[in-house]
């Protein structure tokens, strides 16, 4: 049952669904993981890690309990995605709460030292999992909540996308990357408005220099270079601040077709 709570606070009401059921894709790492901890734990949420086979999904169930499931899926493939909305459906009852966290990045120049093009294979794989894949559990995502039945404020689902601020200062080496980041940028409001017929509130989070697997592989000494360019805080984002905003998002209905940076003000140098 979707049931829900109406808080006012003066003229402003915030409707908080009493149960989220989640699925979170590339929950089983950096900033998936975190939300995923942050609203079983914290929100009491019931939520489906869609990640790779490869990841660690399996070793997060088991620690963090009943409330969690594991479905190994690749976003990009239209199949797996539809089969892992069937299982979120299975386990929860329901799906109000799509987080897209899954992503990957390279480093390549449109013209490298040697004289060579970007790859054009390599240009595609990052544009087919950040962006493809992003829109593929959007679409698939939003088709199974348009079926909940909607609280008093006529929700019936909020889907949190993550792009980067790669997608607005792009350094050297980042096109693949930037493009796919841009496009989940430029389509945010479009889907929000798209879909808020039927109540589904659509945003996305634009992350600076997180402390991810990603960054979390550099020396000690480069890591603290880069927190230091933070303007403030100086240090590089910590996952659980990235959670925090997910959960912020959900629990505020008047959050619909924006992107949030969450970047300590920095703005990126080439």
């Amino acid at each position: 049952m979707y049931m829900t709570l109406i808080i006012k606070c003066n003229e402003m009401v915030v409707s908080v669904a009493k149960q989220w059921k989640c699925i979170v894709t590339g929950g089983a790492s950096g900033l998936g993981r975190a939300t995923l901890q942050r609203l079983i734990k914290k929100h009491k949420a019931k939520a489906v890690i869609l990640d790779l086979p490869s990841s660690n999904g399996k070793e997060l169930v088991k620690e963090m309990g009943d409330d969690c499931y594991f479905c190994p899926t690749d976003v990009s493939d239209e199949s797996q995605v539809q089969e892992a909305i069937r299982f979120a459906k299975e386990k929860c009852g329901y799906i109000n709460v799509a987080v897209n966290c899954a992503g990957v990045a390279t480093a390549m120049k449109t013209i490298g030292k040697d004289g060579k093009a970007h790859s054009l294979e390599e240009f595609e794989k990052v544009l087919k999992v950040n962006t493809f894949g992003t829109f593929n559990v959007i679409r698939l995502s939003a088709q199974e909540m348009i079926n909940n039945k909607p609280d008093k404020t006529g929700e019936r689902g909020v889907i949190i996308n993550t792009a980067s601020v790669a997608a607005y200062e792009g350094q050297i080496g980042q096109a693949a990357y930037s493009a796919s980041k841009g496009a989940v940028v430029s389509m945010t409001l479009t889907i929000a408005r798209d879909l808020a017929r039927y109540g589904i509130r659509v945003n996305t989070i634009a992350p600076g220099l997180f402390l991810t697997p990603l960054l979390e592989g550099l020396p000690e000494k480069v890591q603290n270079d880069l927190a230091k360019s933070v303007p403030f805080p100086k240090r590089l984002g910590d996952p659980a601040d990235y959670a925090h905003l997910v959960a912020a998002i959900i629990e505020n209905p008047m959050i619909n077709g924006e992107v949030v940076r969450i970047d300590g003000a920095i703005r990126m140098q080439p």
